[in-house]
């Protein structure tokens, strides 16, 4: 009897000992980052959590301009591809009135990372920065100099690589290939004039007197950056009074001064993307007549971001400018770019990109100046 009631004892502390065991390790897997909430957020911000990341695009209008949003779109395609990311891009058009609620309403969703970007859209998309102090928020192309602590926001070299679009420009004009004029005018068209889009105008404009000092450019302003077909009106009109090669600095409505181009066998300078590459699959003969491109490349740039975020080394609350040294800006170089660009301008553009790179060359910035600065500059090449 002893031995028996021996026998329940020390079955009974191992079956204690066994329930202890268990509670404890069911309290270990639940503080795992696959099953905690808040570890795996923290895990989202190293890249180390088994949940992919989180990232939202907005884009200030729609995509289908071949230019700055669908560069955009392409960064948000390759933080999916590269980064493994759960990704969702929402076109918010052109109506500026539901913007805020659209950032607003994203903001309450459950996004590591809500990028935006556009001059036109950063009070909105700041405003509710600053409303959602607990979210993270990515810039893609600002003009601000201070921004809130939770927004990470770039902005672009982007007159350095219109002095390199505008001396290209001004090198086809003067030379003898075909389809030049003896005159020795180019044009510009603006979506709006407003220091963002002449910022584009003054580099171009300096480039193009870097080379040709008497050149002249005839400027324009759309109004807007989603009418294609108001480009190709003005661009009509620039080509009517002389110009041979037109670069336009106006999203949407830019792609109108590619079917001008065409129209009267004329010569293009595209701008945010590699608009030659892009239109060249859908009509080759149009794309043959862009010489080249003036980047600002916000797809690796929002790509370097993102990646940066989820490695916990992003600077919130800062702006950061992209030129030529953090691949943030540059020119199309393509295959049509060599063919329509001889040898000895090839060398003249590399000898330009090099000095602007190594500070040799400095471009005014027209986000400092006042109005009839930039006045100045646009009358100094005045036709």
């Amino acid at each position: 009897m002893k031995k028996m009631l021996a026998l329940i004892v020390v079955l009974a502390f191992v079956l204690s000992a066994c329930s202890k065991s268990n509670s404890g390790g069911e309290a270990s897997s639940s503080s795992s980052p696959a099953s905690n909430p808040s570890a795996s957020a923290s895990a989202n911000g190293t890249g180390t959590s088994a949940k992919p990341l989180k990232v939202v695009l907005l884009i200030p209008g729609n995509l289908g301009d071949k230019s700055f949003l669908d560069s955009a779109n392409r960064g948000l395609e390759m933080i999916k591809s590269q980064l493994g990311a759960e990704t969702k891009v929402i076109e918010m058009g052109t109506d500026q009135t539901k913007w805020q609620p659209i950032y607003e309403d994203v903001a309450n969703q459950n996004w590591d990372v809500i990028i935006g970007g556009n001059t036109t859209s950063a009070e909105y998309f700041y405003a509710v920065a600053k409303e959602h102090p607990d979210k993270k928020f990515i810039d893609f192309d600002t003009e601000f100099t201070e921004i809130p602590s939770n927004v990470y926001a770039m902005s672009y070299k982007i007159n350095d690589a219109t002095f390199l679009a505008g001396a290209a420009a001004a090198m086809v004009s003067t030379s003898s290939i075909p389809r030049a004029d003896p005159k020795k005018i180019i044009g510009f068209i603006g979506g709006l004039d407003v220091p963002g889009i002449n910022n584009f105008l003054v580099g171009y404009i300096e480039g193009a007197k870097y080379v040709v000092p008497d050149i002249k450019v005839i400027t324009s302003y759309a109004g807007t950056f989603t009418d294609p077909a108001k480009g190709k009106e003005l661009a009509l009109v620039q080509y009517n009074a002389g110009a041979d090669v037109i670069f336009g600095a106006a999203g949407g409505t830019g792609l109108g001064i590619f079917d001008a181009a065409k129209e009267k066998s004329k010569y293009a300078v595209g701008v945010d993307s590699d608009q030659a590459a892009i239109i060249n699959d859908t009509d080759p003969d149009k794309a043959n007549l862009i010489i080249t491109s003036a980047m600002k490349n916000v797809d690796n740039s929002i790509l370097a971001a993102v990646k940066k975020f989820q490695e916990g080394t992003l600077p919130f609350g800062k702006v950061e400018t992209m030129g030529f040294s953090e691949g943030g800006v540059g020119i199309a170089k393509n295959d049509i770019y060599n063919k329509l660009m001889t040898d000895d301008m090839q060398a003249k553009m590399k000898e330009i990109e090099d000095k602007l790179a190594g500070g040799e060359i400095k471009v005014s910035d027209a986000m400092g100046m006042q109005t009839s600065e930039v006045e100045a500059i646009r009358n100094s090449v005045k036709p």
